[in-house]
């Protein structure tokens, strides 16, 4: 793969990383954090799902477009499975001790907690949440980690509930799994301060490293993902999800840089 002058190139990077918490119960409900396979689920329901006013009075246009192809979503319930998970009762109270691992994670960031904590609602109506919106708070602002490659901002830190797990699809929609469904998540927001690949790499290396030392968090495939956006000058950010090893953030971040640049040669050509 060509090596690039990423000064000269502009390179912007910057990532949001995804951790699941490894505590006894979900965050709005007292149900274990356990993870299930389909087979062991003992029951099934269907929902449909429709895209509402947030509370600007605002319709989402992606949820809005989402609804226009009708899908049925199907989902596997367990015997462990409550009606919070099922969207059949309101929420429990926030968990006590996903809170005060998030906050140890924020201080671990050197990020400022904030004064009072309030319940957000993200719309999405994929199917990955029975309630057709994810709940989320904002819990630490402003932080900074320290890499060989220089100092990285970090934005801010949220927790949130886990989405359900996506088991197949079907002709007439999708099929999900309760299991994941409301499991403690925390995403942290870097800003836009990487300017290499091997920067890129390092920053999510040292997040997770400090995530792990509170030895709170699940570990093994799933339980932590990163989305790296990638810009250089006169290109477009690109936000690449789901990347799930270190070495595979700086691959990413090396082949949007060259398919950018390879994509300005061209359009130079043609001008």
């Amino acid at each position: 793969m060509t090596e690039y002058d990423y000064e000269s190139l502009g390179l912007v990077a910057g990532l949001e990383i995804h951790q699941q918490l490894d505590t006894a119960t979900k965050l709005f409900c007292r149900c274990p954090t356990t993870i299930r396979e389909p087979a062991e689920s003992t029951r099934r329901f269907t929902r449909y799902l429709h895209p509402t006013k947030s509370e600007l009075g605002e319709i989402d246009d992606a949820a809005l477009e989402e609804s226009r192809v009708d899908r049925e979503f199907e989902y596997l319930a367990y015997d462990t499975t409550c009606l919070v998970e099922e969207d059949d009762e309101p929420p429990a109270r926030l968990d006590e001790e996903a809170l005060e691992v998030t906050l140890e994670i924020a201080s671990l960031l050197d990020m400022e907690s904030v004064d009072q904590a309030h319940v957000m609602r993200k719309v999405v109506i994929d199917g990955s949440n029975t309630s057709g919106f994810q709940r989320s708070i904002l819990l630490g602002q402003d932080g900074e980690i320290e890499t060989e490659s220089g100092s990285v901002s970090v934005v801010d830190l949220m927790l949130e509930e886990e989405s359900a797990k996506r088991v197949e699809e079907t002709e007439d929609g999708v099929v999900y799994s309760l299991d994941r469904l409301g499991v403690p998540l925390v995403e942290i927001g870097t800003g836009p301060d990487i300017r290499s690949p091997e920067g890129a790499r390092e920053a999510a290396e040292r997040i997770g490293m400090l995530l792990r030392s509170t030895g709170a968090v699940k570990r093994g495939l799933g339980t932590i993902r990163q989305d790296v956006n990638v810009s250089i000058a006169d290109g477009a950010r690109v936000e690449v999800k789901g990347v799930q090893d270190l070495q595979g953030i700086e691959d990413i971040v090396r082949g949007e840089v060259g398919r950018q640049a390879e994509l300005l040669e061209i359009r130079d050509e043609l001008r």
